[in-house]
């Protein structure tokens, strides 16, 4: 069985919906978790990209601003964990890549199992939008849990 969970996270309501059921599925089976988010490569896309023009405010402003909302969200697992009694890790790194990220964070940490949920888009929007889901699922060399949004708390 698993032992290992990774758990991507944005500090959205349905990446929180996502950790709670993790935390609970991770309890019922004896797993631990890491907590994972992918930090945006702001330095590059400044550089190389359409905001290079249009920023506003200090790359190191902003880059303090999205590291404090990055401690946030991971803390929520954290906290959840806690709280289940499940052992708990936490990971970010840099990536502009979210899905790439998932599975070198889900390597790099010895997981055997990526629990993570669905925006749930279907049709023209998902061929145009492309899903970090599906793509977690057609890259990653692991079990990818794909969890159902409950909207909200449970």
């Amino acid at each position: 069985m698993f032992k290992h969970i990774l758990v991507p996270t944005d500090g959205s309501e349905l990446s929180q919906d996502n950790a709670r059921q993790a935390v609970r599925f991770a309890q019922s089976i004896g797993a631990r978790i890491t907590a994972y988010h992918a930090k945006p490569n702001l330095a590059a896309a400044y550089f190389y990209g359409e905001e290079a023009n249009t920023a506003s405010e200090p790359l190191g402003q902003i880059d303090e601003q999205i590291d404090k909302e990055v401690q946030k969200n991971l803390a929520f697992v954290e906290d959840l964990c806690r709280e289940a009694d499940v052992p708990c890790a936490t990971l970010t790194t840099l990536s502009n890549s979210p899905y790439e990220a998932i599975v070198e964070a889900a390597t790099r940490s010895g997981a055997d199992l990526i629990f993570m949920a669905s925006h749930g888009r279907k049709g023209i929007r998902a061929k145009i939008l492309g899903s970090e889901t599906l793509k977690t699922l057609t890259h990653a060399t692991i079990p990818v849990l794909v969890s159902s949004y409950g909207g909200g708390r449970r």
